[in-house]
């Protein structure tokens, strides 16, 4: 450890009436440390602007146009946006910093302590932020687990800009959805899946505190990053090491497994038990869905344990350092590959192993179906990623062929949770008491015959877009 030092420091971001600036992944602050202030430009998610922060000093609590040269701010017309710039929120801290030395690595190791204030709302800042000034990253993950260790401290990948953004719309830390990405067709195709994976990774663990709220979106935000992740290893699944992948792929398991049940309740309780009970007037109806609530309220508390658990804190680190590992792993050819050569090529393998298994959808088996919703799910996934590279007229066909796999997936989706409803509600009622269990197998036979009656429909369904999907494999 070296000298530690300490200060305050009282940053203003900048923005327009309209929030120009965060819509297009850009922040802008002014940071006073005792008589000095200085302007900071930072770039959000796009690859191809460089270095992602810009610093100068300036005269005073003023954003200085004359200053932003080769930053984003330029390219977005610094003189025309400095009328229209005003003071958003502000955030105030005492901060301590220890340096650190190990293995010949330099890190930064801050304290941070203070609030955030954005208009009548404020929140505290309490945060260890870690900063590689040279050296190895293992180094820097490896101080990451010791603070982890020793503080229990959770890797917190919101910025304190994104903070202050949602205190101004009184949300205060909302289910966390997934980002625009944008891509430079000249990335090499290793790190583009860092870039991807990173993404990934701010979607899932950004919903962390909505999980522990027992936020439904939050839940469903936070298997939706997990299942971007795994979809992009997947993708990317040539390029990736063999040290370290397949434990990562089952901690990855682990945390959707945790989660999974408060998903599927939550949506079997709104979907399904409660529209075909609430007009059911015998007591049935009320047992079943209050059993059904109770379930749900139980697979939640399961959720906010996961999160809440030592194997999710180091999860998030272990994630990270993996994927610094992974975009320096140039093993295989096709990890110099530039990126849009890249897409290309994995986007005509998938659409067309997905038009093989489709083809025969008639005849497959309900785990079968299972298995090619994946597939659709990936695919539409890798669209995503990818779309980005193409010519606004193939994004259109694109865009079309993602309309029809959505589909696709929404009702192979929808027959296999029939599936597994009509399982919950077999237990349901085998463990039934005797008393009421007539009553309550009713009910179930009601939710039961409702979801049949619209199988017949989801496969039609399947069956046409898979036609229509034919048509557009050659985008």
């Amino acid at each position: 450890m070296g000298q530690r030092s300490a200060g305050n420091l009282v940053s203003t971001y900048f923005d327009t009436s309209k929030h120009k600036l965060k819509c297009k992944g850009v922040s802008l602050r002014i940071r006073r440390i005792g008589n000095k202030y200085l302007q900071t430009i930072k770039a959000g998610t796009v690859p191809n602007l460089g270095r992602g922060e810009w610093e100068t000093e300036v005269r005073d609590n003023a954003p200085n146009p004359a200053k932003v040269d080769g930053t984003p701010l330029k390219r977005l017309g610094a003189k025309k946006l400095r009328r229209k710039l005003k003071p958003v929120f502000e955030t105030s801290v005492h901060r301590i910093v220890v340096p650190v030395h190990t293995n010949g690595s330099e890190i930064e190791l801050a304290i941070d302590r203070g609030h955030i204030v954005a208009g009548r709302h404020k929140s505290r800042i309490e945060e260890i932020e870690l900063e590689l000034k040279s050296g190895r990253p293992t180094d820097l993950f490896s101080i990451a687990k010791m603070v982890e260790r020793k503080s229990k401290a959770e890797l917190y990948l919101r910025s304190k800009s994104e903070r202050g953004y949602d205190l101004l719309q009184g949300s205060g830390e909302p289910a966390a959805f997934a980002e625009a990405i944008e891509l430079d067709e000249e990335m090499r195709a290793h790190d583009t899946f860092g870039f991807i994976a990173h993404s990934c990774v701010r979607q899932f663990a950004g919903n962390a505190h909505a999980v522990r709220r027992h936020d439904p979106d939050g839940v469903h935000q936070m298997r939706v990053g997990l299942r971007r992740l795994r979809a992009a290893m997947s993708v990317f699944s040539k390029l990736l090491p063999r040290a370290g992948t397949e434990e990562i792929k089952t901690e990855l398991k682990w945390l959707t497994n945790e989660l999974a049940p408060a998903r599927e309740l939550d949506v079997f309780v709104k979907e399904e038990i409660h529209p075909a009970t609430e007009g059911l007037a015998h007591q049935g109806g009320k047992l079943i869905e209050d059993e059904f609530v109770t379930k749900r309220d139980e697979a939640f508390e399961r959720a906010e344990k996961a999160v809440a658990s030592e194997r999710f804190r180091l999860l998030l680190i272990d994630v990270l350092e993996w994927i610094e590992i992974a975009r320096r792993n140039n093993a295989d050819d096709d990890a110099s590959l530039l990126t849009g050569k890249f897409a290309s090529k994995v986007l005509h393998r998938r659409i067309k192993k997905i038009d093989e298994q489709a083809r025969h959808l008639a005849r497959l088996s309900t785990r079968q179906r299972h298995k090619l919703r994946i597939k659709v799910k990936k695919m539409r996934y890798a669209i995503e990623f990818f779309e980005s590279l193409f010519s606004k007229r193939r994004q259109k066909v694109l865009a079309r062929l993602s309309r029809h796999l959505k589909r696709i997936q929404s009702a192979l989706g929808s027959l296999n949770d029939f599936a597994a409803h009509r399982k919950m509600a077999a237990n349901a009622a085998l463990k039934s008491r005797q008393s009421n269990g007539r009553v309550r197998a009713f009910a179930l036979g009601v939710v039961v015959g409702r979801e049949d009656e619209a199988a017949k429909a989801l496969m039609d369904t399947a069956t046409k877009e898979v036609g229509k999907l034919r048509r557009l494999t050659a985008f």
